[in-house]
C-alpha cells in the first residue's frame, strides 16, 4: 500500500467512525422508543381485559351483596375513569392504582359471603381477574425494563447528545403502589 492513502484512511476513519456511531445511536433510541410503545400496547391490551372482566365480577358480588352499593359504584366509576383516560402513563398509573385498591376491596367484601366464595360463576371470575393480574405485572416488568434501556441511553454519555439533538423525550415508568402490589388470592 502506497504511503500517501495512509494519511487518507486515517481521515477516512476520522470522518466515518463518528458518523457511524451516530447513525447507530440514532437508530438504537428509535428501537427503543418503539419497543416501549409495544411495551404499552400490551398493557393497555391486559387493562382492556380486566376492564371486561369487571362488570361481570361486580354483577355475580352483587347478586349477593346487593346492601353494598358503595363499593360496587365506586368500582364502576374506577373503571369507566382508567378506561377513559388515554393520558401519559404516570396519569394512567395512578388511576389503574386506584382501580386496583377498589378491586381488593370488593373481594374484600366477598370474605363474609361463604355461599359466595363457593359459587363457580365468581371462582371463575376471580380465577380470570387473577390470572390477568398477573399478565398485567408481567406487561408491566417488560415495560418498565424497555423504559430502563431507553433512559439509560437517553442519559448516557455521548448518546445523550444525541437523543437530547433529536428530542428524545424522558419516558416514565408504569409504578404500581405499595399498597396495591398484592394480587388477589384465590384460596378459600
Amino acid at each position: 500500500m502506497p504511503a500517501e492513502f495512509i494519511p487518507l484512511i486515517v481521515i477516512g476513519a476520522v470522518i466515518l467512525l463518528p458518523i457511524i456511531y451516530f447513525i447507530l445511536t440514532y437508530n438504537t433510541l428509535v428501537a427503543l422508543r418503539n419497543h416501549i410503545a409495544d411495551a404499552w400496547g400490551n398493557i393497555d391490551t391486559e387493562l382492556k381485559r380486566r376492564y371486561d372482566l369487571i362488570p361481570n365480577l361486580v354483577a355475580t358480588v352483587k347478586g349477593y351483596a346487593a346492601h353494598e352499593r358503595e363499593v360496587f359504584e365506586r368500582v364502576t366509576e374506577l373503571r369507566a375513569q382508567c378506561m377513559a383516560n388515554k393520558g401519559a402513563v404516570n396519569e394512567q398509573a395512578v388511576n389503574e392504582n386506584l382501580l386496583a385498591g377498589a378491586l381488593q376491596k370488593l373481594l374484600a367484601v366477598v370474605e363474609n359471603y361463604p355461599t359466595l366464595k363457593a359459587d363457580q360463576n365468581y371462582l371463575e371470575l376471580q380465577r380470570e381477574l387473577v390470572n390477568t393480574e398477573d399478565r398485567i405485572q408481567a406487561a408491566r416488568r417488560f415495560f418498565n425494563g424497555n423504559v430502563r434501556d431507553y433512559r439509560n441511553k437517553c442519559e448516557t454519555f455521548p448518546s445523550s447528545i444525541i437523543a437530547s439533538m433529536f428530542g428524545f423525550e424522558k419516558k416514565d415508568f408504569f409504578n404500581v403502589d405499595s399498597s396495591v402490589r398484592e394480587v388477589p388470592k384465590a384460596d378459600f
